[in-house]
Parts: structure tokens; sequence; C-alpha cells
């Protein structure tokens, strides 16, 4: 059974920041955005699931037994989504985490837990949309009204791999992704919307749990124009806490003589992550943070001081990193630094104090704008687009938002040398239609294979593969006789088309990229959507038995 509704059925449209580490998610209500607290009262949801014997739990409840069932309680999914087993990246995580990834089909990495007595596989996109139907559920709950619509927002320099997989896992938790926003864009548009209509250039910081974005657009009337993007999808909060818990558990090991890595001890590097991530949010206010937990391992206490001096000096390199982008992307925008009017923070890693500082400096002193909430900012940019898309009749002139987005990356094709020729730089504008014209390598070649790429290496291997077609039926000639003209054509929801035209005959072909290798097929969505829906028939049951027990347990104790 679909979990779509038919056009008669159509439900709120919502607004979702889906983080690394925490979730939050906005309605257009009375004109205005408001963003929604779950159960427990937060406006964020921690990206978290776990698996319990019993059942699944998600968000904070998830977060809260962590330590006592760590190799079954998944967070950081974001980091694997639209990503392969072997990038480097997926494998440096892997020593971090408590739980067990395994490589699947085509390379997919696959999160493996037990559950019910039974061990199951997941994707990031499943995990991913278990977090999308959280909120999907919170948002409902607020409206008293089915929610069938979403504007979910990524990193800026997520790639086309990524992004599917975004809509895919939106897919799955039963919403039609209206557009994958871009994070800063979103930001944009919370900064925006209630400015003058004078027109001002803008750089947006983002560091968030886990993706690090830097972006600038030229605002004016309504438009958002995005001029250049850079980041790195690998760099956050979530990085800063992975070098504490490097640094503790070195300090353990020299006090105790103890290698908690190599001791296989998922609860005790989970309570050390839990730790360092707490004295990271201290030291944002503070000089120093106090650690101590009971019975880390062995039975033996740790207790230890970390400063915030200690803390900037092992991420440093990070930071630095951080800066290089803000510098990279201001040359590619072809800005000074005097150019830009704001500054602005989005992201809870925006608060350590290094960080403000150095950016503050890169900018002779600018006092950065701290206008908008960094945890809420990307919701409710996705929100107020939300309602602009799907034509809420509101006051506010959201109708009229225009945004004018860029190509994350380079786009172009495999020729001769397994070299990448790019037909499409990053930070263009889009949507944009580009040609380029090709020549056949060799003699009596009678079909060329178009094999599309992304990234910015010059060797073809190194790049993402987006797809490939083939031209035949091509002239027996000699080499370079025969002449290809190459288009790339990218629409506003960034959907690409590569088309080919052999000049001579008018032979054509064209990919519309979608189903790249590594996705998930239509039929593969919609059995997950129906293990989705029973996963859910599942959480309904052990609640409502949970209540009946309860129940129960009042009668017991009435007089």
């Amino acid at each position: 059974m679909s979990s779509f509704a038919t056009e008669n059925e159509r439900g709120a449209c919502v607004g979702i920041d889906l983080g690394t580490t925490y979730s939050c998610v906005g309605v257009w209500k009375f004109g205005r955005v408001e963003i929604v607290a779950n159960e427990q009262g937060s406006r964020t949801t921690p990206s978290c699931v776990a698996f319990k014997e019993d059942g699944r739990l998600i968000g904070e409840a998830a977060q809260s037994q962590a330590s006592f069932n760590a190799v079954n309680t998944v967070f950081d999914s974001k980091r694997l989504i639209g990503r392969k087993f072997s990038e480097q990246v997926v494998q440096s995580d892997l020593k971090d985490w408590p739980f067990s990834v395994v490589c699947g089909k085509d390379s997919k990495p696959m999160i493996q837990i037990s559950y019910k007595g039974k061990q199951k596989n997941f994707s990031a996109e499943e995990i991913s949309s278990m977090i999308l139907r959280k909120m999907k559920e919170i948002a409902e709950s607020h409206l008293e009204s089915k929610v069938t619509e979403a504007v979910i927002t990524v990193p800026a320099y997520f790639n086309d791999s990524q992004r599917q997989a975004t809509k895919d896992a939106g897919k799955i938790a039963g919403l039609n992704v209206m557009r994958v926003l871009n994070e800063p864009t979103a930001a944009a548009i919370a900064y925006g919307l209630d400015k003058q209509p004078t027109e001002e250039k803008v750089l947006i910081f983002d560091l968030g749990g886990g993706t690090f974005d830097v972006s600038i657009l030229n605002i004016a009337e309504g438009i958002y124009e995005v001029l250049a993007i850079g980041g790195d999808t690998h760099l956050g909060g979530a990085d800063f806490d992975s070098k504490l818990v490097k640094h503790l558990a070195a300090e353990f090991e020299k006090k105790t003589g103890k290698d908690l890595k190599l001791t296989g001890n998922p609860r005790a590097l989970c309570r050390l992550r839990t730790a360092s991530e707490r004295a990271k949010r201290t030291l944002s206010s503070a000089t120093q943070a106090f650690i101590e937990i009971d019975n880390l391992f062995d039975g033996i206490d740790f207790s230890t001081v970390v400063t915030r001096a200690k803390f900037e000096d092992m991420n440093m390199e990070l930071f630095q990193k951080c800066l290089d982008t803000v510098d990279r992307v201001l040359t590619e925008a072809k800005l000074t630094k005097e150019a830009i009017k704001e500054v602005v923070l989005v992201g809870g890693s925006t608060r350590i104090p290094r960080v403000q500082h150095m950016l503050s400096a890169l900018f002779d002193g600018k006092v950065l704008n701290k206008s908008i909430n960094p945890d809420e900012a990307v919701a409710y940019g996705a929100t107020v687009q939300a309602a602009a898309l799907s034509g809420q009749d509101d006051p506010l002139d959201v109708l009229d938002l225009i945004l004018l987005d860029v190509t994350p990356l380079s786009l172009g094709i495999d020729v001769e040398g397994d070299m990448m020729s790019t037909v499409v730089k990053r930070n263009s504008s889009i949507p944009l239609k580009v040609s380029e014209n090709y020549t056949t390598c060799e003699d009596n070649q009678t079909s060329i294979k178009i094999i599309v790429l992304e990234g910015e290496r010059p060797m073809s291997k190194d790049n993402n593969v987006l797809g490939e077609f083939v031209l035949e039926g091509l002239p027996a000639k000699s080499k370079g006789e025969i002449s290809c003209l190459v288009t790339m054509e990218i629409n506003a929801n960034g959907i690409l088309e590569v088309s080919a035209v052999e000049k001579s005959t008018g032979k054509e072909n064209n990919i519309t990229i979608r189903n790249m290798k590594g996705r998930l097929s239509e039929y593969e969505i919609q059995l997950l959507i129906r293990e989705a829906e029973q996963f859910q028939a599942e959480d309904a049951l052990a609640k409502s038995e949970a209540e009946e027990a309860v129940k129960s347990y009042s009668k017991l104790r009435m007089p």
C-alpha cells in the first residue's frame, strides 16, 4: 500500500532540516513559521535510532539509552547517505562508531544491528527515513492533520547521489519531497525574510554537527541569488568530538594501561563520546570542563579536566580548514572581504568561541551576525520555501520568493586518456544549458559511450559517475572526422539531462540523471515503504501495550 496521498487527500507541507546530529521541523501556520517542539518539549530532535528486543526508539529516547545499547543505536547516518563503503571517509568513521557497518550491494554501506533476535541490515536512506517520519509525526501532532509533502534541506556541497538518496529517504518516510534545498540557502531565507528590499551580499557560514558549508548570496527584493558555494560534507561537531574522544582514550590508557580501542568495548567508547560532546558544549561558555565517568571500563572510574585551550589546540587544523574554504569561496565569487555586508552564523558548532574569533579576524574584526537561531534557521527557511511551493494563501509575500542556485560540483564526461572533460563548471548558475563539441578518437568508430561525471579531479576514476549512455549508428570515418555535440541542461530542481547529437547524421541519444548505479530502484523503495509502515504499526502497538500496562498498574495501586 502506497504512503502517498491523492490530490484530494493532499495534506500539509512542512520544512525539515535533516541534520547529522539533530533534526528540526517547521510548519506554516497563521501566516508565519512555527518551529515545532517534540513530545519532550525540545525544538530539535536527535537524529538517532535505537533497536531493542521489544521495539524501536527514535530521537531523545534512543539517545538516552545509547550507552546501554551502543551496538544497536545508530547515529550519524547522514554521513553514509549516498556514499560508497570503500570511500576513505566512511572507513575512517567506522573506527569511531560502536555499531557495525558492512559492505552491501554495489558497495553500498549497510548498518548492521540486532532487532527482535534477528540480524538486520539497514541502508542510510532507511535510517534517515525513520528520522524523517519522526519529524513528520511531530508536525502532524502539532497541526492535528496529515503531512504529505516536505522541503528537505541538504548541505550545499552534497553531490548528486547524496541528494537523490535524501529524496529516496523522504519517499520511504511517506513524503512527497517537493524540493531538496541547500542548507545555507534556507538559512539565508531565514535571515533575509524581514529585511528591507535593499541589495546586499551575505556570507552564510554553516558549521553543523557533521557537515560544513559556506555560501555567498546576493539578496535583493525577494530574490536570493547564490554566487558561490564551498564546503566539506564530512566536517563538523562530530569531528571535534572524535578528536576529544581520542584524547580522553589516550589519557585513560596512560593512567590505567588499558587501551579502550583494543578492548572492543562499545559501551565505554559510547560513554566517552557522550562525555566529550557535553564537554565541548561546556567549553563554549567556560574555560574548562570537568569529565567524570563512573566505572568506565573494568570497574575503573575516570575523571579529568579539559581546558578550552587544549580543545582548541587539538582541533585547530579543522578550524583552519573552515577558514580556507571561506577564502576559496570569496575568490570563486570574485568578491573582496569588504564586499560582504554580513557574515551570518548557522549551525550549533558556530558557538565555539575560537571559530568565531578566527572568522571575525579573517574579516578584519567584523562583528558576526548572530540574529538567527543557529539550530532552527535552516528549518525556518525550508518552511518558508515549502509554503511558497505549496501555494499557501497567506499575507506574507512568500509566493514571490525567487531562488537562483548554483551547481555545487563541476560536471563533465570521460574522454581519451581516462580524463574528465568539464562541460559545466562548479558554481554555475542554474537553470542552465551548456554545450561542448567532441570528436571520435579512433578510426572507423561507429559508436560513442558518454559517461557523465561529477567532481573536480582531472582523472575520471577519481570523480563520481552519474550515469552513461551510448550513441550508435555513426558513419565509419577516420578519427577526428566525426563530431558530436554534448549538451548538459539543469532545471530549477537540479535535475540534469545530458544529450549527444552526431552532426552529420543527426543521430541523438540522451539520459536524465535520476537512477545512477547504487541508488534504490522504485521497486526497492516501495518495499522499504511497506517495511516502514510495518515498523510504524509495531511502534504504535508497543506504545498501546505500554499505556495499558500503566493503566493496569494504576488500578492495582488504587485504594
